[in-house]
């Protein structure tokens, strides 16, 4: 089973404009844990006094996740770390040549450093979820990765994270999350270690959830994600999307939703959309609000009888119900079955006269919802009385 680390707290707070008081991190901490992510990263206590309060208000709280902290390659980052009572620990540090020039610092010294600081954490908490990320993995060489993340295991690290800091990876190419993966897992296998693997994926050319689910192909067992893909520039992996597929196209189903509770997903996207101030568009998959919505006339028309003629997922998975929209594509058939849905049995005469009113308001950019629906037969009917009376003897 794939687990989900969901780290809205920490790599979404870097969403330029984006902090959540701390009263809003528990509300969010608490619907994650509902819909059943394994770890929470919670944030980076080395950053701010509010941060490190944060954390150590979550790490306490019982929740059925593990609460995890960032924490740089330093001593005193672990623990600050520590302090605040987490159970997961994910340090970093980049190993490519660049930045370990701008360090001048060797590989030796930097897989020294690391290794330091990984013994030292599992020295002070032995019962720690302890994670080493070369920081942009991808674009580092790969001898300097895996020297890093076999020392880092050597020294006590039970997750290795192959971070595409930048979305730079393509599946299917020469770049791909899949062979990365599988090159690093077969080169600590061949030294005796099997760490899990996470993948930590940027969506800076829009491949984050495919390069991540690359990357669970070759055996990746941690996948981090945020609520709407929050996160630095393009930020990551988006939450929703992923479970969705990894409960409908992954196996992880059993019982209809796997280990998660999908339909908490509705409720949790519009606590962290509010008080992140960004709205979930419209188009986006899974949460959006045309997600699961059929608009055209052909379209709605099978979609009334099977709406999975026109989807590939479910929207009950997910805490969604299949719609209808009416505007200046809609249709009788549409039309008639949202009367119905308002209570209304249409006459053709009527059914026709609200579809040529529901195409006025789509041609001005807007779509008729059911309310308006209910005042648009109103005004028909109320119009339709004076007529009928000039027309009496």
């Amino acid at each position: 089973m794939v687990a989900v680390l969901d780290s809205t707290l920490r790599e979404g707070e870097q969403t330029p404009g984006v902090c959540f008081a701390v009263h809003i991190k528990l509300a969010i901490a608490d619907l994650l844990a509902a819909v059943g992510v394994d770890i929470i990263e919670a944030g980076h206590p080395a950053v701010t006094e509010e941060i490190r309060g944060a954390v150590t208000l979550l790490s306490a709280r019982g929740l059925g996740p593990r609460i995890g902290a960032h924490a740089r390659s330093l001593k005193e980052d672990v623990d600050l770390a520590l302090a605040c009572g987490v159970q997961f620990l994910g340090v970093f540090y980049c190993v490519s040549e660049e930045r370990l020039g701008d360090h001048r610092l060797t590989l030796a010294a930097a897989v020294d450093r690391i290794a330091s600081v990984i013994r030292y954490a599992r020295e002070q908490r032995p019962g720690l979820l302890i994670r080493y990320t070369p920081e942009d993995t991808v674009r580092s060489p790969f001898p300097n990765v895996l020297a890093a993340a076999a020392e880092a295991v050597r020294a006590g690290a039970d997750i290795i994270s192959v971070a595409d800091t930048t979305g730079y990876l393509i599946p299917g190419t020469e770049r791909s999350m899949y062979a990365l993966v599988s090159r690093l897992r077969e080169g600590l296998a061949a030294q005796g270690l099997e760490p899990a693997i996470a993948v930590h994926c940027h969506n800076d050319r829009g491949l984050a959830l495919a390069n991540a689910l690359d990357g669970v192909r070759a055996g990746a067992q941690i996948v981090d994600a945020s609520v709407l893909g929050l996160g630095e520039r393009a930020g990551i992996v988006d939450l929703a999307t992923l479970l969705a597929v990894l409960c409908h196209d992954f196996g992880q189903a059993s019982g209809g939703q796997g280990p998660w509770d999908l339909g908490r997903l509705p409720e949790l996207y519009g606590l962290v959309s509010r008080y992140a101030r960004i709205p979930v568009p419209a188009h986006f998959p899974v949460t959006g609000r045309n997600a699961f919505t059929h608009c055209a006339g052909i379209h709605t028309q099978a979609a009334m009888r099977n709406p999975l003629h026109y989807q590939s997922l479910p929207a009950e998975l997910v805490g969604r119900r299949s719609e209808i929209a009416l505007d200046h594509m809609s249709g009788l058939s549409s039309v008639r079955h949202c009367l119905d849905e308002i209570g209304v049995a249409a006459n053709d005469s009527l059914a026709r006269e609200v579809l040529r009113r529901v195409k006025e308001v789509g041609q001005s950019g807007r779509t008729v919802d059911l309310a308006e629906l209910r005042y648009i037969v109103r005004c028909i009917e109320e119009e339709a009385r004076p007529a009928a009376a000039a027309g009496c003897p």
